[in-house]
């Protein structure tokens, strides 16, 4: 199971190691959340804290909720929850709602199949319904998961290792094309898409150093037109605006789980002053950063603000 521990001195945010079980594969992890609730802590689980592994949930009956970067998502029968390492979350009530929960490290699986299913796009959908065959396939790809990792012996170790990957690996495929976008007969959602991706994978390299989408369209060999356009149409807003989201959700992570001050978190995010980062953050998040680091600590919670400044 995996074990929660304080990040070394500096650290602004809760870091959680993967640690197997012992006597278990190291890399993947299957249990029920009845399991979960038995061996974790539920006090840790329950404060904001950032996974360094996948975690890949679902609700048999009942209900549970599950905060991701600040946004509260509500997980009923049938859907699945994908969070990814990085990402902060924290678990609501866990007594409410009965089902499954696989972790992984991004390792554990072949580099074919973490490129297929884009393990790290963190910023995809998080919770995800199948229906129909969709939703039989994919449970029944879980079935096969969690039935071969409670078997001990009967395989050598490589040899079950190899066959926990193939089987993770089908799971993976499935829920990250349970809602694949649609593409246009002239090719031009799959150029977007193309542009859109490369884009998004500088932003999150870049956004600390820049944010100006005229320096990523000169880096990546667009025009900025041709970046608005594909993020327009890959995530609904500008790439203006998508830059500054990914600034605004930094901001929080460290405003929430640190005690930067606001002038630390200016130089960390690029800004020239505390009262430039201050101003952005207002105008983005709908509060100052001192307000939101209050909120987020006391009784208002993350729930509340989860809705401003995500990208």
């Amino acid at each position: 199971m995996v074990k929660m521990r304080q990040a070394g001195a500096g650290a602004d945010i809760r870091e959680v190691p993967f640690a197997a079980p012992a006597g278990r594969p190291a890399g993947v992890e299957v249990m029920t959340l009845a399991e979960l609730r038995d061996r974790a802590d539920a006090c840790g689980l329950a404060t904001p804290h950032r996974p360094g592994f996948h975690h890949l949930l679902t609700v048999d009956s009942g209900r549970l909720t599950h905060t991701v970067d600040f946004r509260e998502h509500t997980i009923t029968a049938g859907d699945w929850l994908w969070s990814r390492p990085g990402q902060v979350q924290h678990f609501g009530d866990l007594t409410g709602a009965e089902g499954r929960l696989v972790l992984f490290e991004s390792g554990f699986l072949d580099p074919a199949t973490a490129t297929a299913a884009r393990i790290e796009d963190w910023y995809g959908p998080a919770v995800r319904h199948p229906e129909g065959a969709a939703a039989r396939r994919t449970e029944d790809a879980l079935r096969q998961l969690h039935g071969e990792f409670g078997v001990l012996g009967g395989l050598p170790l490589e040899t079950h290792l190899d066959v926990l990957r193939h089987l993770l690996a089908v799971l993976v495929l499935r829920v990250a094309h349970l809602e694949a976008p649609a593409h246009a007969a002239d090719g031009s959602v799959c150029e977007a898409s193309e542009a859109y991706l490369r884009f998004r994978e500088a932003v999150e390299r870049d956004f600390a150093r820049s944010r100006r989408v005229a320096d990523y369209a000169r880096a990546l060999g667009y025009a900025p037109r041709t970046l608005s356009r594909a993020t327009e149409a890959a995530a609904g807003i500008g790439a203006k605006e998508f830059i500054d989201r990914r600034v605004v959700l930094e901001a929080k992570r460290l405003l929430a789980h640190g005690d930067r001050s606001a002038a630390r978190i200016a130089d960390r995010l690029g800004f020239a002053d505390a009262t430039n980062f201050t101003k952005f953050f207002q105008r983005h998040a709908g509060t100052t950063p001192i307000a939101f680091r209050e909120a987020v600590r006391g009784s208002t919670g993350v729930a509340a603000l989860a809705g401003a400044g995500r990208p």
